[in-house]
Parts: C-alpha cells; structure tokens; sequence
C-alpha cells in the first residue's frame, strides 16, 4: 500500500479560506472511497488566530453543504515543507510568502495554488478573503474552493495519488 498524498491548505490565519479547503477536500476524498489515500491539514501564515477554531460564518457555510469543519488554528513553519507533498496556496500573497519561507528548491516545487486546479479560475489564482465580508462572501470563497478540490482531487486520482507536485493545469 503506498504511503498517502500530504496535502495542506494555507491561507492567512487559517479559520476561513483553509480550514473550508481541508474539509471540502477530506469530504470529497471519503465520497470517492479515497479518504485513506490523504493526509489533509490546514495552515496559516499569521499566528493571530493559532487555537482558535474555524471562523462560526465558514463553519456554517461549509455545515449548509454537507462538509463539518474541524481542528484549530496553526501557524504554517518552514520545518512543514518536509510533512507535506503539496502546499496548496489560496492566494497570491499567501503564494509569495510561502516562497520566502521555503527552505530550498525542493520545498518551492511544492507550493501551488488552489485555484490552479479551479477549471473556472481563468488567469484567477486567488480566492479571496471572506472575513471581513458576509455570507455571500463565505459562499463565493465556498464554491471555488470546492471546484479547486474537486480539480485537484481529479488530478491526482489520475496521476495515482502518488506523493509528488502535479503539473499545473
């Protein structure tokens, strides 16, 4: 049996965008039979919110489509490239900070965007921020997330789940 996929979404202060993006993916995976091929977390760049749950607001749009959002809150750490096969970035910034953080080569091999595996996104590559926003911002940042997960979790069924950095769409 090979070892499972180590995917980990990264936004800001991981209790919206992330947090949505771990469960939407964990929720698609155990729809396809394939929960057992991934290991899925969650990170953020800041340590404002570190132990905090996920924001009530991304909570309860994720709950109106069938996916639970669990865990707290962390801060993403250089060390964590060596845990992860793919580091999934949900905007530019968060893109361009993970590149600096990154220890070597290797490590930036690793770092894509979501949204890379979105067939919507066209030139898009961010999903942005919905905290200081409303419901209908959670459920914009919702449907994205959910059709990068959906991408993704195609293209590596397609490649085997087999641990390494999928080309870009």
């Amino acid at each position: 049996m090979m070892a499972p996929t180590r995917l980990c979404f990264v936004c800001l202060g991981n209790i919206c965008r992330s947090p949505m993006a771990e469960g939407v993916f964990k929720h698609l995976a155990a729809e396809a039979g394939l929960a057992a091929a991934f290991q899925v977390e969650s990170a953020g760049l800041g340590h404002w919110h570190v132990g905090q749950p996920p924001d009530g607001r991304a909570t309860h749009v994720a709950a109106l489509h069938g996916v639970s959002l669990a865990g707290r809150a962390r801060q993403f750490r250089p060390r964590d490239f060596d845990r992860f096969d793919l580091v999934l970035a949900l905007d530019s910034e968060v893109h361009d900070e993970l590149h600096s953080l990154a220890p070597a080569a290797e490590a930036r091999r690793k770092i894509h965007y979501l949204r890379a595996f979105d067939p919507q996104a066209g030139r898009s590559r961010d999903v942005p921020d919905p905290y200081y926003g409303d419901l209908d911002d959670f459920e914009r940042a919702y449907a994205m997330i959910e059709r990068a997960c959906r991408g993704l979790l195609e293209r590596l069924s397609a490649d085997g789940a087999a641990p390494g950095a999928p080309a870009d769409p």
